[in-house]
């Protein structure tokens, strides 16, 4: 008789949601109707995201305490539950912005499969307790995403995107698997808390498996220097593609990197934090300054991405409590805003039918002011500007690193604000301050339909963009109460 351990289905029920969801559209694929296969692909995939949220909310209320469970592979506790509502949200809003993306009929139930797919990966990957579950969660959404990257076959680039994902994205697979080896190997254990008991701290199979372990969280979340398929994969995938990786990948990886140093790695802190430091400070650059150059406006988002995510491995750097408390109130604020402004761009973008520039914004504030004053409210909030969630973050992210001590790290974090300022305000600029003679005159025909679904999701993106600086406390608390799951 072969022994079953004990399945908590609860537990995995955000997962199972968005996967039901997925098995739906399937069925919607096949044999619903194509005049109205686009309603209800969009429904569906809204229905399993809101219930992928509401029962990581109840499975963060009903577990106080974290445990593992499923023969110790996975971990119940509010850390992940949290992380897991997070990205059901991004999966909501991404779905509300790709509701009118122009795509072929045939391929729309099996986008909103994939974006299933990927959200209920995230949602297992964000609860991994060991290296085997860890990497079969990585798989599972990163080759959905891979797909996604490269559906639009219409569409100039992203064929090319899909396949520079895949073929980089492979290799930062492989070696987060090949460090998973040598830490195998170092310790002969897969658990995290048995990794950390099992010592070895200065074995150099264990160090070496560390650091590749690293480097291929470093590829999930675009940090640099491990972020060179970014640009170019945001810039050619759909635009709601886009701005689901910009929000839930990084929510997904930079969450399971703070677990994994934390509970697996607590021996090797020394080590660790000092590599995460460089890592930031590296993204940080990096983001900040070849941002400067850009014209086509994914492309200074996606460099955006990478300076963020330079901004929230500074809270993973200070490996306290008051970095993971930063880390996760951060993550809020930071997914509405690259939700919404990316959704700003798919609404240009369709107005115009070409890629969306710096010099092709001329005039899109007064031509649409909701969504001019949605994107001046993002691009303030990702430079740290009160009024957003975006100032209490980095404050919160800058007293973590000082409770650890490196207050050089607050400075390079400030100067890179600095530098930062120079390309978001150029965005606001281009839309509201450029001279009469450089606008560009609307399409012949007028303006296209308002689009109410896609502005409902740049609206909830705005809410949460400033009403995260308002309801910090709330926030906090619920950060607070994550945080508490991991071991300090």
């Amino acid at each position: 008789m072969i022994h079953k351990p004990h399945v908590d289905w609860f537990a995995l029920s955000p997962s199972l949601s968005m996967l039901g969801a997925a098995a739906l559209m399937m069925m919607i694929a096949v044999f619903w109707p194509k005049r109205s296969r686009r309603d209800a692909s969009a429904v569906t995939a809204a229905i399993g995201f809101v219930t992928a949220f509401v029962f990581a909310v109840l499975v963060a209320e009903k577990s106080p305490h974290a445990t593992t469970i499923i023969a110790d592979s996975v971990y119940r506790d509010r850390w992940a539950a949290t992380a897991q509502l997070i990205v059901a949200a991004c999966g909501l809003v991404a779905v509300l912005v790709a509701y009118r993306e122009p795509m072929r009929e045939e391929n729309i139930a099996e986008y909103y499969l994939l974006l299933l797919a990927s959200g209920a990966g995230m949602a297992f990957f964000v609860q991994a307790a060991n290296l085997l579950t860890l990497f079969l969660g990585l798989e599972w959404f990163s080759v959905a995403l891979y797909v996604l990257c490269a559906i639009d076959i219409d569409l100039v680039g992203s064929l090319e995107a899909g396949l520079k994902y895949l073929v980089i994205g492979a290799v930062g697979s492989a070696t987060l698997l090949f460090g998973s080896a040598l830490v195998y190997g170092s310790t002969g254990e897969l658990s995290f808390d048995k990794i950390a008991a099992a010592g070895h701290t200065h074995d150099s199979l264990l160090v070496m498996g560390l650091a590749m372990m690293i480097a291929g969280f470093g590829f999930k979340a675009s940090a640099a220097p491990f972020h060179m398929w970014t640009p170019d994969a945001y810039q050619g995938a759909p635009t709601p593609v886009t701005a689901f990786m910009a929000s839930a990948t990084k929510v997904a990886a930079l969450v399971v990197t703070f677990r994994v140093l934390t509970t697996a790695f607590p021996g090797a802190e020394y080590l660790w934090t000092w590599a995460i430091a460089a890592i930031a400070i590296a993204s940080l650059a990096v983001g900040n300054i070849a941002a400067l150059a850009q014209r086509n406006v994914k492309r200074l988002l996606a460099y955006s991405s990478v300076s963020h995510a330079g901004f929230m491995l500074i809270a993973v750097a200070a490996a306290n409590e008051t970095g993971a408390r930063a880390l996760m109130y951060y993550l809020f604020p930071y997914c509405a805003m690259s939700l919404g402004a990316f959704g700003v761009v798919a609404a240009r973008e369709r107005e115009l039918g070409v890629p969306v520039t710096l010099e092709n914004l001329a005039g899109f504030g007064w031509e649409r002011p909701f969504y001019g004053v949605a994107m001046w409210v993002f691009m303030l909030g990702f430079l740290g500007f009160p009024l957003t969630g975006g100032f209490w973050g980095k404050i919160y992210i800058f007293s973590a690193i000082y409770e650890h001590g490196w207050w050089w790290l607050i400075v390079i974090g400030v100067v890179a604000t600095v530098i930062s300022a120079a390309y978001y305000l150029a965005v606001v600029r281009a839309m509201f301050l450029r001279d009469s003679i450089e606008l560009h005159l609307a399409p012949a025909g007028g303006s296209p339909p308002r689009e109410l679904v896609l502005g409902a999701g740049v609206a909830t993106a705005v809410v949460v963009t400033i009403g995260s600086f308002f309801a910090v406390q709330p926030l906090v608390d619920v950060a607070r109460a994550a945080a508490n799951a991991l071991p300090f």
